[in-house]
């Protein structure tokens, strides 16, 4: 008896397992809509197989009676995402390169390839590896070429590879954000900060998650659970510049407004003016409150401790206050086309990635973006001079975000002053002299009006990653700093999907919203600075960087904003 129970068992998880897929088909397409109901001048973006362990998970899943989390995951898992490829030899490269691209174009989509193989790879750290130095890894590249051939493709190159340089793996916790969350307590209103210090001791582990909300209902993750609630609210309350970028958030949907700006052919000036291309950043000022009065007339500047509402006229351009302590690394250097670099491993990453950037720009049909971290980790001053060293005039532009988690305000409104900054480099101007993003959005404004280029053609596009930042950065209570290194980029609790990919971005800068990072793979052990093996936040053994993490990927979907829609609506409702 007990044998025939075991059997029929056995038989129901298998049966569960392999209709899963087409009994929730449906499901499936809700969560991709971009795919479904886009017009076709609106590029379909690549879904690579599923993760065999996300398979797995959904199988299990379906097993328990869990239909619901089960779906949520397997339409999480067959949404479009990159394609990595690292650590391959040639010859593998270029069988599994042209297996996608080949693929991607029978299905008439675009494929994205995350290419993460440069040597020195994460300074050692947990997705350590790569090339054994430049001759393999220009060999590699050229293997890379010759499997993409005349395909169409979108390349993110080598993700961290700028942000964090060999000069940068000196400190020993890579110097990541340590800037801005030191400043974090500084600027928090007092019932804020009395809150954060309130919070107790020990951080929760996510053991239990709660329900799968509906899709409606509020992302918002619970406070008791994945230990972001307080700690979030502070986040989002102290950053500076997710506060000055909150009122420009508003971002169009519609593709026509965006080629309007540059391609309306009725229009009396074929070439828009600066204050065109930026009224999506100011809305409220640039289409209410119509041309900035002269610094005579003192249009009643916002209020500060440094800029009272009394002060006729505007202070002077702050400096840049940097983001990140590797000022030492870019200050001082003059002209960013004779870049003095510390150590010869810095040199060797540059000569790297230009390499890359002549060979994989050549392609026909390649798009190449370069890494330029994300608006928590560098300044503008800072990273634009990277990216002038490796060859980013040559390329079509620069990648923000990847693997990471800031909001898409947050990293289109860094990615918009990165883009102008280069174009003023373009010129001849000092990239020190550039608006940051720590600036007031009033001076940032009136340094953009003089510095920004009448024709949009003339700047460098972006692409951002969504994957993850459905909830923003995670922001730990300050019981996690407790540890050596917070690592607050590694594995962090309560996270969400964010926007779902889509080449629709309503940016004339940006060319795509992008899930570069597979969500539900790990980043990594995340020691945070202890012995391990155990991760102190989370109090779990994490997988390896790049394995499955079944915890994790479950959060993802849970707390999704926007959240997962698990049923398809009658259209025209």
């Amino acid at each position: 008896m007990r044998k025939r129970r075991k059997i029929l068992t056995v038989s129901t998880a298998v049966v569960a397992a392999a209709t899963l897929p087409l009994l929730i088909s449906p499901v499936v397409s809700a969560a991709v809509p971009e795919d479904d109901d886009e017009s076709s001048r609106v590029t379909r973006l690549y879904a690579p197989p599923p993760d065999r362990d996300s398979y797995r998970q959904v199988a299990r899943l379906a097993w328990r009676g869990d239909f619901r989390d089960s779906a949520g995951l397997l339409a999480m898992v067959r949404t479009p995402h990159a394609v990595w490829f690292g650590d391959e030899t040639p010859e593998q490269v270029t069988r599994l390169v042209r297996r996608t691209t080949r693929s991607a174009g029978w299905q008439e989509k675009l494929p994205v390839l995350a290419l993460y193989n440069i040597p020195g790879r994460d300074c050692g750290s947990y997705s350590s590896g790569g090339a054994d130095g430049l001759a393999a890894y220009q060999a590699w590249i050229d293997a890379v070429a010759e499997g993409i051939g005349d395909r169409k493709v979108m390349i993110v190159l080598e993700p961290d590879s700028l942000a964090l340089l060999p000069s940068d793996c000196a400190d020993a916790s890579n110097a990541e954000e340590t800037a801005v969350e030191s400043q974090q307590p500084e600027q928090n209103v007092g019932g804020e900060q009395s809150a954060v210090e309130e919070q107790p001791a020990v951080e929760a582990s996510p053991t239990e998650l709660p329900p799968l909300p509906d899709p409606g209902a509020s992302t918002a993750p619970p406070a008791a659970s994945a230990a972001s609630g307080t700690g979030q609210g502070a986040a989002q309350a102290t950053d500076p510049q997710s506060t000055d970028s909150q009122s420009t958030d508003s971002q169009s949907t519609d593709p026509k407004s965006t080629d309007s700006q540059s391609d309306d052919p009725q229009s009396t000036d074929p070439r828009p003016d600066a204050s065109e291309l930026l009224a999506p950043m100011f809305p409220e000022s640039l289409e209410t409150a119509g041309p900035e009065p002269a610094a005579s007339q003192s249009p009643d500047p916002e209020p500060s401790a440094e800029q009272p509402g009394t002060l006729p006229e505007l202070p002077p351009l702050p400096k840049p206050d940097p983001v990140t302590p590797d000022s030492e690394e870019t200050s001082g250097t003059g002209d960013p086309d004779t870049p003095v670099v510390e150590d010869p491993e810095t040199a060797a990453r540059y000569s790297e990635i230009n390499y890359a950037v002549d060979v994989l720009s050549t392609l026909a049909n390649a798009s190449v973006y370069l890494d330029a971290g994300h608006s928590g980790w560098h300044s503008v001053s800072s990273i634009v001079p990277r990216l002038i060293k490796a060859g980013i005039d040559r390329a079509t532009g620069f990648a923000l975000n990847v693997s990471h988690y800031q909001t898409d305000q947050d990293s289109v409104w860094f990615g918009r002053l990165v883009s102008s900054c280069l174009a003023y480099a373009d010129e001849g101007g000092d990239p020190e002299d550039c608006a940051e993003q720590s600036w007031s959005r009033r001076h940032v404004r009136r340094w953009l009006r003089h510095h920004v280029p009448d024709d949009p053609a003339r700047m460098k596009h972006f692409v951002t990653d969504t994957s993850r930042n459905g909830q923003g950065a995670w922001a730990p209570r300050a019981a996690s700093h407790q540890y050596n290194d917070v690592e607050s980029w590694c594995n962090p609790p309560g996270r969400g999907l964010g926007r779902r990919p889509t080449t629709r971005t309503g940016e004339a800068l940006m060319d795509a919203a992008l899930w570069v990072k597979t969500p539900g793979q790990s980043d990594g052990r995340c020691l945070r600075g202890t012995d391990g093996p155990l991760d102190p936040v989370r109090g779990t053994v994490n997988p390896e960087a790049g394995e499955w993490f079944p915890e994790q990927a479950l959060e993802l979907v849970r707390y999704a904003d926007p959240a997962v829609n698990l049923f398809r609506r009658p259209r025209g409702r």
